[in-house]
């Protein structure tokens, strides 16, 4: 099996004094086109592929073996270091021992797991409860365990802030840092100074999380590196977009019968092309063309 250099590119980056930008991908496409615009990183997004692949909020509805698949196909596409959604684990501790190995074969630099009960939702909705921190911390060293590559990374998640406080979610985070976790993210911070206290209080990378229209204030890469981040992923925008933009090509024909007033909106059929490959598949067919 060849060796995966992308969880020690990730470390790297990670260890810039810059702060490192992870957009959000809901589909493989999306995913070549935040490399092909000069991105360093892509983060795979729960609750975009749950929207992308079943048409379905995210509220725990996508499997294990669905997740790793598109995050597989996310991995071939790109050659950048992939950071991907593994929800809970998908179970306890044995579950999360198969998660980690599962994510790990298909390439991906790193894995994300939440402290949220099974089946858990989006983390800025309502209504989430967390399961005790000794069982999340247990899961962590599971993870850590199973990993074949020392240098594959495991980002612990916790969704206590919104049910029982900053100080109980920095609580759990330093838990799951000394059951060792290489990277933190405390979801759903809900102010300026909350965040502050957030990247003040962990020796690894912090990750923030700008999801628009969410609980967190929405502030650009360079105000949150001076706070103190390390990492920044914009889960949503490229779903929301989309949506957005399909939403209204599909109102415009059915009221013209005609797609022509959207062509302003479009990139063209060459554009397109490009984005997807065809060079290189022209490539490929001159070459051992008989």
């Amino acid at each position: 099996m060849s060796v995966n250099l992308m969880p020690r590119r990730l470390s790297k980056l990670l260890a810039r004094d810059e702060i490192l930008v992870a957009p959000g991908a809901h589909d493989v496409l999306t995913a070549r086109i935040i490399e092909q615009e000069g991105f360093e990183c892509v983060y795979m997004t729960g609750y975009g592929t749950a929207a992308s692949v079943l048409g379905r909020p995210d509220v725990g509805l996508l499997t294990m073996t669905e997740m790793v698949s598109r995050a597989a196909q996310m991995v071939e596409a790109v050659d950048i270091p992939v950071i991907a959604d593994a929800d809970t684990g998908y179970g306890n501790v044995l579950n999360v021992t198969r998660t980690v190995r599962e994510y790990e074969k298909a390439g991906v630099a790193c894995l994300q797991i939440e402290d949220q009960v099974s089946p858990k939702k989006c983390g800025h909705m309502l209504g989430r409860q967390v399961i005790p921190a000794e069982e999340m911390c247990a899961k962590i060293s599971a993870a850590c365990d199973s990993r074949h590559d020392p240098e594959f990374m495991v980002m612990a998640r916790t969704d206590a802030r919104t049910t029982h406080g900053v100080e109980e979610a920095i609580e759990r985070g330093l838990a799951y840092e000394k059951a060792g976790a290489d990277i933190l993210f405390i979801e759903s911070v809900e102010s300026v100074d909350e965040m502050r206290l957030v990247t003040s209080s962990f020796e690894v990378p912090v990750l923030a999380n700008m999801l628009e229209h969410g609980r967190t204030p929405l502030l650009s890469a360079e105000q949150l590196q001076a706070i103190g981040y390390d990492l920044v992923i914009f889960c949503v925008a490229s779903v929301y977009t989309a949506a957005r933009a399909i939403k209204d090509l599909m109102r415009t024909l059915k009221q013209h019968g005609t797609t022509a007033p959207c062509l302003e909106d479009m990139i063209t059929f060459e554009q397109f092309n490009e984005i997807v490959g065809i060079r290189e598949v022209l490539e490929i067919e001159q070459k051992y063309k008989r």
